[in-house]
């Protein structure tokens, strides 16, 4: 007969994971120009990324409260509604809005994701506070965006959730929990029991954005997470306790349980590099890993032009890029719907070498009927450049290169366009940047009349006085009556 002695119920010190990312929270300035100028940026951006998305029905029919026609006092105000939500109603509605069209900002490392999904749980827990009198102004929000940025960019440079079948997500969850904890009060000791609990929490199957499930979860995942992360904040401020080792502990850790035993690995100490080399979405709402492939088509489109031809005159297109992208976006066969077409590289080039354009309504039903779409499709394939592979995660570079090689029906093969950095990349940020305000411009003009939007481009545009705008203000600016 054997013994058993029992586990051991001496809860363990937190892990080092936990600690340091409320450290972080609690203790980082954020002094970096920089950061907190692209913050700013990053800030107007993805609010117009969220009022673009309203104007798709199946996003809409998914906001607004639980139960209809319910009104929160000093509720979470959404952009583009006039919806008035509790908090974590209010995070997955704004969340929900910001990732819909796949258009806000991206970071690519060993994992993928969207930094300012964030943003959905930040705004909506300091637009609530403040409404309550707190004096929360919109430099809170600047230096949370900076902070989550940090926190899931920073698990992202080394650690591949994706190969493990996790979605991103879980860092948004994790980074949105951290920051928001510090907004509603909580302390480092409590900062750390959320942090854990949002570890703990069930986390996403990457499934919902892969052939052949590829679907709608994907584009309201971020919402979700960031609604998750403001209830478990709420949570432990309400005195709920955390999990100590919920990473480490043997065989029912994370590690142990979803990890592959593996413990996270760190490439450098929580700073302001995210934010300081995010990647903005700035021309074509597609996934980032084709951003480069898409204005490689459009060079194409304008040199087939120029010949006198079009994309009935291809007979082939090879596509050279990165690892991921092959592993994420190179499909073939029948694409369903929205989600499955903004994630299939081989669609989103071939609609701008039709077309000579790639827009948000470029993925409807109505648009993928042409049949010279999945036409040309066949003719495209994928090949891995190592060294596109390479400089993907070379944090010199951080490219995401990709080169169309395009043969014609007669036998001619025109040169290769190669496109390694994207508009919205690091080095291009002064290209970039007027056109992102364009995209920022376009995207309101759709909600406000003329006068509106001259206060809302004077107000976010005036960089000495935004950071000291109270938070309610700022968001009352983009809300409908």
């Amino acid at each position: 007969m054997s013994v058993h002695h029992g586990e051991s119920a001496i809860r363990p010190e937190p892990d080092k994971v936990l600690k340091e990312i409320a450290d972080y929270v609690h203790n980082y300035q954020v002094t970096s120009e920089l950061a907190l100028e692209t913050a700013r940026l990053c800030l107007i951006d993805t609010i117009g990324c969220g009022l673009e998305a309203l104007r798709f029905p199946e996003c809409t029919r998914l906001l607004g409260p639980v139960v209809e026609g319910t009104i929160v006092p000093n509720g979470t105000r959404v952009p583009g509604t006039n919806y008035q939500l509790d908090p974590i109603r209010g995070a997955f509605n704004i969340g929900t809005i910001i990732r819909w069209l796949d258009f806000n900002d991206c970071f690519l490392a060993a994992e993928w994701g969207h930094p300012s999904d964030n943003l959905g749980a930040i705004l909506a827990v300091a637009d609530h506070l403040a409404r309550r009198g707190q004096p929360l102004r919109v430099s809170d929000l600047l230096e949370s965006m900076v902070k989550a940025h940090e926190i899931q960019g920073g698990l992202a440079l080394l650690n591949s959730f994706n190969r493990v079948g996790l979605d991103h997500v879980v860092l948004v969850k994790v980074a949105s929990t951290a920051v928001v904890s510090k907004l509603l009060g909580l302390t480092h000791a409590q900062t750390i029991n959320a942090v854990s609990q949002a570890w703990v929490d069930g986390q996403s199957l990457r499934t919902y954005r892969h052939a052949p499930n590829t679907g709608p979860r994907k584009s309201w995942a971020a919402g979700d997470a960031c609604s998750r992360a403001v209830n478990l904040a709420l949570l432990v401020k309400k005195g709920e306790i955390g999990l100590p080792s919920v990473l480490t502990a043997k065989q029912w850790g994370f590690y142990d349980v979803l990890f592959k035993g593996k413990e996270f690995q760190f490439q450098m100490p929580y700073g302001t590099y995210i934010m300081e080399n995010v990647l903005f979405k700035i021309s074509y709402p597609a996934e980032f890993h084709a951003q480069t492939a898409v204005e490689a088509a459009l060079i194409v489109h304008e040199r087939l032009r120029t010949m006198g031809k079009s994309s009935d005159d291809i007979k082939s297109v090879r596509i050279r890029t990165q690892e991921a992208a092959i592993r994420i976006i190179d499909k073939q066969g029948p694409l369903d719907n929205f989600a499955d077409r903004d994630h299939a590289i081989n669609y989103m080039v071939a609609y701008p070498l039709i077309f000579g354009e790639l827009t948000s309504n470029s993925y409807t039903d109505e648009a993928a009927a042409d049949p010279r779409i999945d036409s040309l499709r066949a003719k495209i394939h994928c090949v891995e450049d190592q060294v596109f592979s390479v400089d993907y995660h070379d944090p010199a570079k951080r490219s995401i290169g990709n080169a169309l090689l395009v043969e014609l029906n007669d036998g001619t093969v025109l040169d290769e366009v190669v496109v390694e950095y994207p508009i919205g990349h690091r080095t291009r940020r002064e290209e970039g940047t007027p056109l992102l305000i364009e995209k920022f411009k376009r995207h309101i003009s759709r909600h406000f009349n003329e006068a509106h939007q001259k206060k809302i481009l004077e107000t976010v545009s005036d960089k000495k006085n935004l950071p000291n705008l109270a938070v309610d203000r700022f968001t009352d600016l983009f809300v409908k009556p």
